[in-house]
């Protein structure tokens, strides 16, 4: 049996052979530069990004948890959002970091199916999940003396679980239809993670059925929860619109400030990735995009939704000021 020899220039074009058949047990990842001190800063800046996602959103997820005053939807939803942005950074990022400063840029078929899967697991969950909370802001401002009964936990709970239940159903789905095909070679994924359309460039044969089921998942589970938030912000545009007080229009609108950013830059950028055609990919602009949606907007939630919002920041300052403490006193 031949095997993929990473720490070589050979491995772009190396293919194996499994029971008779054709098919690459193990992949490479393309190298970032080929200058040492580029990887070197690239990797400073993505390790930094990277502890900043981690530690903003775990701080938030904390703080909401032990404050009583933040036990409402909204931060319920943004709860789950900081929890997920820890698993998707972390199910992309430190392979990344691996790739940048070894020689040795493989993975297995099976880490590599695994990376897949909770990469898109993640991903699909945070676009059902901002869905969820466009239409808690929208019962909020449109609806707000029906809000406690029509957003009551079990209502909250649900649409939570609807959101990790579509991202674990897409993900085993997408995962298992590119991994049941074979890959030829060569072995090398232009790419720094295992992303669905650089993994399935290298699968033998006709993928049009497995190109269509991706253009499909799109559409249901990225387009349609973006037309749901539109939808809902231009229903929370015209009540603000109604509303006779200016400090009422303003402090409708400075609830949902954060949540229209964030949408904007994860589906900004993601949309560009999946949804403009095959003919116009180029690997460095992908890559870029790519970079973006998995470690600068993960970084930037928890940064965004805690500048801007007074009551994270009172709670977030109680969580740290009680950690002091604690390790005072220890």
């Amino acid at each position: 049996m031949i095997c993929c020899p990473f720490f070589q220039e050979m491995s772009i074009n190396c293919s194996l052979w499994q029971e008779n058949k054709l098919s690459v047990k193990h992949f490479a990842f393309a190298k970032f530069s080929e200058v040492p001190g580029e990887c070197f800063l690239l990797f400073t800046l993505i390790l930094l990004m990277f502890l900043v996602s981690v530690t903003g959103n775990a701080l938030i997820t904390l703080a909401i948890c032990t404050s009583p005053v933040l036990h409402t939807p909204m931060y319920f939803f943004l709860a789950n959002l900081s929890l997920l942005e820890i698993g998707y950074t972390c199910s992309v990022i430190p392979k990344m970091l691996q790739n940048l400063v070894s020689e040795v840029r493989g993975i297995s078929r099976e880490g590599c199916a695994t990376q897949m899967f909770f990469f898109i697991f993640f991903g699909i969950t945070e676009c059902c999940l901002l869905a969820a909370m466009a239409f808690d802001r929208y019962m909020a401002i449109c609806s707000p003396l029906h809000y406690s009964t029509r957003m009551s936990r079990e209502v909250c709970a649900h649409l939570a679980l609807v959101s990790w239940g579509m991202g674990c159903i897409v993900g085993l789905g997408q995962t298992n239809f590119i991994f049941s095909l074979n890959f030829c070679g060569p072995c090398e994924i232009d790419h720094f993670f295992c992303d669905l359309p650089p993994v399935l460039a290298l699968a033998c044969g006709d993928t049009s059925q497995n190109e269509a089921a991706i253009f499909v998942a799109v559409v249901l589970c990225i387009s349609s929860p973006f037309l749901l938030i539109i939808y809902s912000y231009v229903r929370i545009l015209v009540a603000v619109l109604l509303m006779p007080s200016p400090e009422g229009r303003h402090k409708a609108l400075s609830t949902c400030s954060s949540h229209l950013l964030v949408v904007t830059l994860f589906f900004g950028s993601g949309s560009i990735t999946y949804l403009r055609p095959k003919s116009s990919h180029l690997p460095g602009m992908d890559k870029l995009l790519a970079l973006f949606y998995t470690a600068v907007t993960s970084m930037l939630n928890p940064i965004i939704y805690s500048l801007r919002n007074k009551e994270v920041k009172a709670a977030l300052r109680k969580t740290l000021s009680l950690k002091k403490s604690l390790a005072i006193n220890r």
